[in-house]
Parts: structure tokens; C-alpha cells; sequence
């Protein structure tokens, strides 16, 4: 395994393109921290973020978990031209002549975007824990680490993320087409959430049953938004009226509808490179 992760990474940081991209994925998620930075003090209203708590422990791995995971789409770019360039370049059909099967193949590809998950899931872990003793209120130990369940749910959404843009790269065999197919499946899933919420079931809890077993809305409910949980917003909702009880955690049904995605996922890549005449 050590082997097919080496030959993929080594392929990867060859790339000027993917390695620039993978430079500017963790520049740019270093960027939160800037977040602490911003004020706004206007007349009487005055807004500093990091005193709004979204720095405290244990809130901050919800709030980075959910803000990193909305960057995650510059290393699905290089997930999918990692795949793309293997036609372009030929180098998956010399991989095969030089005696790598095509599971191993497969199994290389997944264990780069598990690689990438687990790489980006202890940065984010790191930054936290910084930022988190930087300005969070409440230090002590029991504190600082509960809800560790959401850096759970990250990794598990890249990964789950990763590999359907795996299976796009292997599909489609173009990045910018299967980047573009991509946004069509997120507009699709969106119109068919609607459909079913506003339209056909209206009234019930039947369209949240359906959609959560949709693709990309699964990876969604793994974490959901976390900025209605600060207190200044439960006020304004409070002062206009609103009383909904909202439910953060981590689902374990969550987590194992995007593990059954992520299974086959990689299934139908094996599936379709073994089929196919390389």
C-alpha cells in the first residue's frame, strides 16, 4: 500500500497545476484564523467574531469542520484530473503494462483520497486546537475535547466526497467535464430536494427521509450549519419569534449512508476500469 501511495503522490506533486492547487487548498483553509481578525464597529454596533464565541472549545471543531469542508472542492479538482490525466498522459495503461493490476490501480486512487482526507482532517485539528486556546473562553481538557465527532464526520465526508469525484474522473475521463457534471448532480439533487419538501410532501418528514440518502445531501448532513447555534443568533430568533429546536450531532445512520456511497463509489471505478478496453 505504501508502494501505490508513493507512485500516486509522487505523480501528483509532479503536476504543476495539482501541486499548486494543493498549496493554495491549505493556504486558504489557514485563512479561518483571519476570521478572529475581522471587526466591524459601526456608530453603536460593534461585531468582532472571535468575541462572538466561534472560537470557543467545544464549538470551534463544529465551525471549522463545517467552514473547511465548503474549500474542499480545490482537492476535488486534483482528485479528478489525477484520474483524468491517467488517460491523457497513458500513464494508466503503462502502469498495467509494467504489471500493476487494475485493482491495485483502484486501490491506489482510494488511498490517495484517503490520504488527502486524513492529511486535511489534522491540519484543521491543528488550527483548531491553536485558535482554540488563542481565544476560546473554556480550557479545560474535558472541554477542549468533546465533539472530536465532527472531525470524525469531516474525514469521513472527504473521503466520501473524494471518491465520487473519483468516480466522476473514471467515468467521464475529463476534468473539466466531470468537475461540470458535478455541479449539474448538485443542481439536480437541490431541484429534486425541493420537489419533494415544497410540492409533494409538504407537510410531513417524508422528503427528509428520501433526500438523506441522496449522494451529496448525505455528505451534507454529516455537518450541518453551526452559526445558528451562537448565542447572538438564538436572540435575534428569539426577539422575531422563532423557537425551532435545531439538532447538530452527528448521526451515526449519517455517517453510514456515506460510507455505503463511498463503497460504491470505488466499486463502480473498479467496475468500469475493468471493463473497459485501456
Amino acid at each position: 500500500m505504501k508502494r501505490l501511495l508513493s507512485i500516486e503522490l509522487q505523480k501528483i506533486w509532479k503536476n504543476r497545476a495539482s501541486r499548486i492547487l494543493t498549496i493554495s487548498y491549505f493556504v486558504i483553509l489557514s485563512f479561518i484564523a483571519l476570521i478572529a481578525s475581522i471587526k466591524f464597529d459601526i456608530g453603536n454596533f460593534k461585531l468582532h467574531f472571535a468575541e462572538m464565541g466561534i472560537f470557543n472549545f467545544p464549538f470551534i471543531w463544529h465551525f471549522n469542520t463545517y467552514i473547511a469542508s465548503v474549500l474542499k472542492l480545490f482537492l476535488a479538482i486534483i482528485i479528478v484530473s489525477m484520474m483524468a490525466n491517467e488517460y491523457s498522459y497513458g500513464t494508466l495503461k503503462q502502469n498495467l503494462i509494467d504489471g500493476m493490476s487494475k485493482k491495485e490501480f483502484v486501490l491506489s486512487k482510494f488511498l490517495t483520497v484517503v490520504f488527502f482526507a486524513f492529511v486535511s482532517t489534522v491540519f484543521v485539528f491543528i488550527m483548531s486546537i491553536i485558535l482554540g486556546y488563542s481565544f476560546s473562553s473554556y480550557n479545560e481538557v474535558g472541554i477542549v475535547f468533546s465533539d472530536l465527532e465532527y472531525l470524525l464526520a469531516y474525514f469521513i465526508k472527504l473521503v466520501g466526497f473524494f471518491s465520487f469525484c473519483l468516480f466522476l474522473g473514471v467515468l467521464i475521463k475529463r476534468s473539466a467535464f466531470a468537475i461540470g457534471f458535478l455541479f449539474i448532480w448538485f443542481i439536480g439533487e437541490s431541484i429534486a430536494r425541493g420537489l419533494l419538501t415544497y410540492n409533494i410532501f409538504p407537510k410531513s418528514e417524508t422528503a427528509g427521509q428520501i433526500t438523506q440518502f441522496f449522494p451529496l445531501e448525505s455528505m451534507s448532513n454529516l455537518i450541518v450549519e453551526p452559526f445558528s447555534r451562537l448565542s447572538i443568533i438564538k436572540n435575534i430568533q428569539e426577539t422575531i419569534g422563532e423557537h425551532g429546536i435545531k439538532d447538530y450531532s452527528v448521526h451515526l445512520s449519517s455517517v453510514l449512508i456515506v460510507l455505503a456511497w463511498t463503497a460504491i463509489f470505488v466499486f463502480l471505478s473498479y467496475l468500469l476500469i475493468k471493463k473497459r478496453d485501456l
